[in-house]
């Protein structure tokens, strides 16, 4: 079986995550999100309609969920999935490429975004560049991120 490698740089995460800072979306497309205490930037992305809180991360080459976090998302993968080697600051881990139906943080809103399900815990779910790099704006401040679709 062929594998592909995947490299991926995991944002280091507090011990304790704070609460997502995201605000109303300033026009109908465009998402606001404030840099939280931590430092980091959290979103609250609706993945094919179900809430989940992700760490925005410029370095991941694609949206990433645990197995866990799919499974809370009712994304069912099968062992025979993990294909793909996904390399990470944390180690070398199997993980299966999926297509997400959308992903929505505050109404910037896409569908048919690819992301990877990690056979193994993440420090959080990652928004990526398979969404972030398909966004048609993306302005980022010391103390804000805007994201328009």
């Amino acid at each position: 079986m062929r594998r592909n490698v995947i490299v991926m740089a995991v944002s280091v995460v507090a011990a304790v995550l704070v609460g997502a800072a995201l605000q109303a979306p300033s026009s109908r497309d465009e998402a606001v999100i404030s840099r939280a205490e931590d430092g980091h930037f959290w979103a609250i992305g609706r993945i094919n309609g179900r809430p989940l809180r992700m760490l925005v991360d410029t370095g991941a080459t694609a949206v990433a969920l645990s197995r866990e976090d799919a499974a809370r998302l009712g994304i069912q993968v099968s062992a025979s999935s993990f294909s793909e080697e996904l390399v990470t600051a944390g180690g070398v881990r199997p993980a299966a490429r999926i297509q997400l139906d959308s992903l929505n943080v505050a109404g910037a809103a896409l569908t048919d975004v690819e992301a990877l399900v990690v056979d193994g815990p993440l420090p959080a779910p990652l928004l990526g560049m398979s969404y972030l790099g398909r966004l048609s704006r993306m302005e980022a401040s010391p103390q804000r991120l805007l994201l328009e679709p």
